[in-house]
């Protein structure tokens, strides 16, 4: 924010005449006078009381935004110093500093793109204004890294993109091999189940030689051992018949010839 313009009436005798064709000059001077101690408050209300009486006033309405703007009512302060810039009735001079408060303005708004176009306004209409220049150029500068800065967070919300979507395919990965692994785990338990289940069905009944007990049923091939018992009795009685015979016999001696 650069100035506020003050009207000054040269001639004291044209005040009455003056009173009459401009009625808001007089609110305009009380304005600038509190504007000038720094009562911007009662400025505002100077300068809005003469916009209201005379609304096509350019320097009250110019006026009144930059005192909106001390008082940091920046969305009120950008309204009338459009309005004022606007006013193409006025000098390319006071036009240029219509824009260039403007500018002012929507940068403390932080309206960058905005300001720029205000300031460059302000060159077009006063191409020597070394301080819209050089707000122009800072303004632009702010804007490039600002872009800057938008590409560089797009790159990394991109780069962020991609990676979650790799972890995702990653992880879908992972459960698809673990779902794999417990299929192959459930088909190999149910074989082994299986082969079990087989094994089961060729081993002997309850009762058998596996069952720690004697099989008591005659077997092809195999003789029990009460079949030997008995066998071992046959021959020994009939040993012992034998024997007997011998004895009665013993008596006689019996040599065989030949007869030829």
């Amino acid at each position: 924010m650069r100035k506020i313009l003050y009207i000054v009436l040269v001639l004291a005798a044209a005040l009455p005449a003056a009173a009459q064709k401009y009625p808001e000059r007089s609110l305009v001077r009380k304005g600038n006078r509190a504007f000038a101690k720094e009562r911007y408050d009662r400025a505002v209300d100077r300068y809005k009381t003469a916009v209201e009486r005379t609304p096509g006033s350019w320097e009250a309405t110019y006026n009144l935004g930059n005192a909106l703007y001390r008082t940091e009512q920046f969305d009120a302060a950008a309204q009338a110093l459009q309005a004022a810039a606007a006013d193409t009735l006025r000098p390319a001079a006071d036009r240029a500093e219509a824009y260039y408060n403007l500018g002012d303005v929507q940068f403390r708004q932080q309206k960058l793109a905005e300001s720029l176009e205000s300031f460059k306004s302000a060159l077009r209409l006063n191409p020597a204004d070394e301080q819209a220049k050089y707000n122009y150029a800072y303004v632009k500068r702010l804007l490039q890294q600002q872009e800057n800065e938008n590409q560089d967070q797009n790159q990394n919300q991109d780069q962020q993109q991609d990676q979650n979507q790799q972890q995702d395919q990653d992880q879908q990965q992972d459960q698809d091999q673990n779902r794999d692994r417990q299929d192959q785990d459930d088909r190999n338990q149910n074989q082994d189940q299986d082969q079990d289940d087989r094994q089961q069905d060729r081993q002997p009944e309850p009762g058998g030689e596996q069952s720690g007990q004697e099989d008591s049923r005659p077997q092809e091939g195999r003789i029990s051992p009460q079949e030997q018992e008995r066998m071992l009795e046959a021959i020994q009685a009939q040993e012992d018949e034998t024997q007997e015979k011998l004895k009665e016999k013993a008596g006689v001696v019996v040599r065989g010839k030949k007869n030829w």
